[in-house]
């Protein structure tokens, strides 16, 4: 299989050029980037210390084009013009970018209905473990139990909570029977009086290099619950977006997520 990468000189696309170079299957067949970025020419092997022979290009029509699926994780402008890319060629795309309004992912669902495309907030399979243990607890505990969303990033995270924090605000909203719009709270400063039993905290941290960490607290009368997935490594996203990748060979348009990626229900 075929995979081109966009924003392949990026933090995350060197993690993605590393891992399809190391695996058995999967071809790495262009390394995408913007058309100002001074790495264009340079072969994407390079910054991983082993030439490829593939060399970083703006072609973003050529590269698609040769390819059999694109791995977008960038900025949700950069994802969009992708996207139509995409769409042109035929091509199948897995999006790991997060902060997209409401308009994007409109975009996103229009253009599913001509490709496959796998969109999901996080790629890395413990997180998504989590979520779905996240959903078991809420259905367990109910209405009594506070729930606050707790995540932490590095200091470049431009978007925030993260993506990730709010499909876990979404999912255990759903499974309480609440519209997350409505009571979700966004952190907290001065005199807040007494909290709304419904709503659902959500908390943001950014320093350093945390590649990312999330915690749902539901905290009750005498005992808290928490489910925690920290994310030591970029790698674990790369490897489940290459999954996405892999399960995207052959299947009919439509938009997919990370649980029919996992066969989660």
């Amino acid at each position: 299989m075929k995979i081109a990468i966009a924003g392949s000189t990026g933090r995350m696309g060197r993690t993605l050029i590393e891992a399809i170079l190391a695996s058995a299957d999967l071809q790495l067949s262009a390394a995408l980037e913007v058309a100002a970025s001074p790495q264009l020419g340079k072969d994407a092997g390079e910054a991983l210390g082993s030439a490829c022979g593939i060399r970083v290009s703006a072609d973003y029509a050529a590269g698609i084009g040769a390819s059999d699926c694109l791995i977008d994780f960038t900025r949700p402008e950069g994802s969009l013009l992708h996207l139509d890319a995409c769409v042109m060629a035929g091509k199948s795309m897995v999006i790991g970018t997060t902060g997209f309004d409401a308009e994007g992912k409109k975009r996103i669902a229009a253009a599913s209905k001509r490709i496959p495309i796998v969109f999901a907030p996080n790629m890395a399979v413990g997180v998504n473990a989590a979520i779905k243990l996240a959903q078991v607890a809420a259905n367990i505990l109910g209405d009594a139990y506070d729930v606050e969303i707790i995540e932490a990033h590095h200091r470049h995270k431009v978007d925030a909570p993260s993506g990730t924090a709010l499909k876990l605000g979404e999912v255990v909203a759903a499974a309480l029977g609440r519209d997350l719009k409505s009571c979700a709270v966004y952190g907290r400063e001065g005199d807040t009086g007494e909290r709304d039993a419904k709503s659902i905290g959500f908390h943001s941290v950014r320093g350093g290099d945390i590649v990312g960490e999330h915690t749902v607290i539901f905290a009750g009368s005498g005992e808290r619950v928490e489910v925690t997935v920290r994310s030591q490594s970029r790698v674990t996203y790369a490897t489940g977006a290459l999954r996405a990748a892999r399960f995207l060979g052959g299947k009919a348009a439509g938009l997919y997520d990370m649980k029919d990626v996992l066969g989660l229900a």
